[in-house]
């Protein structure tokens, strides 16, 4: 009998402990203000407060809304933020799935899905749901913000219109 496969079982058992951490009670804490933080920021938006959603950003985030090039400063997150808000019939509001915090932690990556309800310019309804993933920081004064904000559709994209006949 060869002790190849036993040993290559110890080393596979040896790296996956590497690799499974127990969660310590900061790094739940941690994630508890993150799903809070993001719950807040979603009712601030669904309220439509301006000053308040753009809030939750960092000094140097990158917003990246779908279909529009990606917003790199605070007063472009703003404009990004300002035209959302503005849109007619609009309702807004996202949940976190999934929280995951470096081990260092002072990052964290949130994921989950949102829910969007505009209107078209002839004033019917559009309902939207997807994703998105925001990237969190803490920065120095202890307090976290969100430097990286990217969300898309789960819904089919749009035909691009037909040229019209000359």
């Amino acid at each position: 009998m060869s002790t190849k496969p036993l040993c290559l079982s110890g080393c596979i058992a040896l790296l996956s402990f590497a690799f499974v951490g127990t969660t310590s009670s900061a790094d739940t804490k941690i994630e508890q203000t993150l799903r809070d933080l993001d719950a807040q920021w979603s009712a601030a938006a669904g309220a439509k407060d301006l000053d308040k959603t753009v809030s939750y950003y960092s000094n140097d985030a990158t917003v990246m809304p779908p279909n529009a090039s990606a917003a790199r400063t605070k007063e472009a997150i703003r404009k990004v933020w300002q035209d959302l808000l503005a849109s007619p019939g609009l309702s807004i509001s996202w949940k976190a799935t999934k929280v995951e915090v470096a081990k260092s932690g002072d990052l964290a990556c949130l994921s989950g899905t949102y829910e969007l309800t505009i209107n078209d310019p002839s004033g019917k309804p559009l309902n939207d749901h997807g994703k998105y993933v925001e990237v969190w920081e803490k920065q120095a004064d202890g307090k976290w913000k969100c430097g990286a904000d990217i969300w898309n559709s789960d819904l089919p994209a749009s035909a691009p219109a037909a040229p019209e006949k000359k």
